[in-house]
């Protein structure tokens, strides 16, 4: 579920090698290998030979920017990847969109606004096979976020202003990614190198 590569740039910068999996192409995926294939074919493999494996499988059935009338068009992923990968001997960290933690074992909450970032997104990860541990800041959500996603319609029924749309560059800036689609982006989670 490698896509263009939000995750994997952090990765690659806290010194991993990062071979991605993706069942679509990916052209602008900033990995260091690429393979196409199904995500879940690769977690029905012995992994033994990877440090971490990451997963982000689809989230659209969660997600609140899908409309409700075409939820139900998309597959819940999550609870088969993590069956998967609690029987790998690896660590291996899971991150999917609000709404998905019920799915999780100890999830841990995310949001750019805890690292200085422009966006407000909340992210749910499931750590396994780790003793890891976080003492995270607090979300921040004073000001105004740079919107990742969506058209920026969140309150208009209930009379609120629509935001103007912001530029590709804004989204680049605030997601801290400057290699990735507008499509990209629409679904990166920050790398957050520094922070790795």
């Amino acid at each position: 579920f490698c896509c263009q590569g939000g995750a994997t740039r952090g990765l690659q910068m806290a010194g991993y090698h990062v071979t991605g999996v993706d069942i679509n192409p990916q052209p602008h995926y900033c990995g260091d290998a690429f393979h196409r294939g199904d995500a879940f074919a690769w977690l029905q493999k012995d992994l033994s030979a990877f440090d971490l494996i990451w997963a982000s499988p689809k989230c659209q059935a969660h997600s609140i920017l899908t409309p409700a009338r075409t939820k139900g068009n998309h597959e819940i992923q999550l609870p088969r990847v993590l069956d998967l990968l609690r029987t790998q001997p690896v660590p291996y960290i899971v991150e999917n969109v609000e709404g998905t933690q019920v799915y999780m074992r100890n999830p841990v909450m995310l949001c750019g606004s805890m690292f200085g970032l422009e966006i407000w997104r909340h992210r749910w990860f499931e750590l396994g096979n780790t003793d890891a541990f976080f003492l995270l800041p607090p979300c921040n959500h004073d000001g105004h976020p740079i919107l990742i996603s969506g058209r920026g319609m969140r309150g208009v029924a209930k009379g609120n202003k629509r935001p103007s749309a912001p530029l590709k560059a804004d989204k680049m800036r605030g997601i801290g990614i400057d290699w990735m689609t507008t499509a990209g982006l629409n679904q990166a989670i920050p790398f957050l190198a520094e922070q790795l």
